[in-house]
């Protein structure tokens, strides 16, 4: 039996589960990363405690300090979370944009919130430009330190274990990867772990078709929480993917019913669209191949939102 552990080590070793009713016979087997089973129900979980624990090193966090950062609420509660364990006072810089229950488990676990209004609940390039330049002010008094999930190098790196445990759960026979791009720092950290593992391993980004930057395109509103902030992410190179992949708001939320529904996996928006684009890779691969995507957060945090709310 386990000895005792603190909360910090109940992060990541998620399951893996093969989705059953959704894929169709032709297609390869589809493989979801439950990242859900992580202590706040989201992926965000590895890369904090990656970006504080990184800031401590560098002397950038110390005892009595502050963390700030901006965004759309799973990060932010994670960064709540790993402050909260850690005895760190946390101000986040989120919007009604995103769910209320997101900004209320960010206040459970000591943060303070400071929520800046959106246009119609949506995400736009506008909105998270506002939100990154409050957090950026309110960094500058003595002991704070900015997150800016953006750029920190630390961010990526967190979620390198994810890629080792997907590759083993796997059996070592991966063909695929396909992620949401949001800050582009998931995608950039199992993408290039996963290539050490498995060269040819096709990697797949899913934007926002509303929002279709990566392609090229103009940046639109959409409602898909967490991903598609409206511009290029700094660290995004066109060497991340394989592919860009868009699926529109409304793709997004009918998979995510059908996944609750058909599959009992309970998740976010961002979660159906990575399952849209896993099919569209796994009816181009066929039977013999595997395609892996990621949960990226439970459907908890989603329930007083149009995604469930009229279920």
């Amino acid at each position: 039996m386990d000895s005792p552990r603190d909360m910090l080590s109940a992060i990541g070793r998620t399951a893996c589960v093969e989705l059953r009713c959704v894929v169709p016979e032709s297609s390869a087997r589809v493989l979801v990363k439950l990242e859900t089973q992580n202590p706040t129900g989201s992926m965000k979980d590895r890369m904090a405690l990656a970006v504080v624990e990184g800031g401590m090193k560098r002397g950038l966090v110390s005892p009595g300090g502050r963390v700030v950062e901006y965004t759309g609420g799973s990060t932010g509660t994670s960064l709540a979370f790993v402050c909260a364990a850690k005895g760190l006072a946390i101000t986040v810089v989120s919007s009604d944009a995103f769910s209320r229950e997101k900004r209320d488990h960010m206040r459970a676990l000591g943060a303070h919130v400071v929520e800046l209004p959106s246009r119609g609940g949506r995400t736009t390039r506008e909105l998270i430009e506002r939100m990154i330049a409050k957090a950026r002010e309110l960094s500058t008094v003595p002991g704070a330190f900015a997150a800016d999930q953006f750029n920190n190098p630390d961010a990526a790196a967190g979620y390198g274990p994810l890629a080792d445990e997907l590759w083993e759960q796997s059996g070592h026979a991966l063909d695929a990867f396909v992620q949401s791009v949001g800050t582009a720092q998931c995608i950039r950290g199992v993408a290039g772990a996963l290539r050490t593992l498995q060269p040819a391993v096709h990697v797949a980004a899913v934007e926002p078709a509303e929002s279709p930057v990566l392609a090229g395109g103009l940046p639109g509103p959409h409602k898909i929480e967490g991903i598609g902030p409206g511009f290029v992410p700094p660290l995004w190179s066109p060497g991340l993917a394989d592919e860009v992949i868009p699926v529109s708001t409304d793709e997004a939320l009918a998979m995510t019913r059908r996944l609750a529904r058909e599959e009992a996996l309970f998740a976010g928006t961002s979660t159906g669209a990575n399952v849209v684009g896993a099919l569209r890779v796994a009816a181009r691969l066929g039977r013999a191949c595997t395609v892996a995507t990621i949960a990226c957060d439970s459907g908890l945090k989603y329930l007083s939102t149009e995604l469930y709310g009229s279920a």
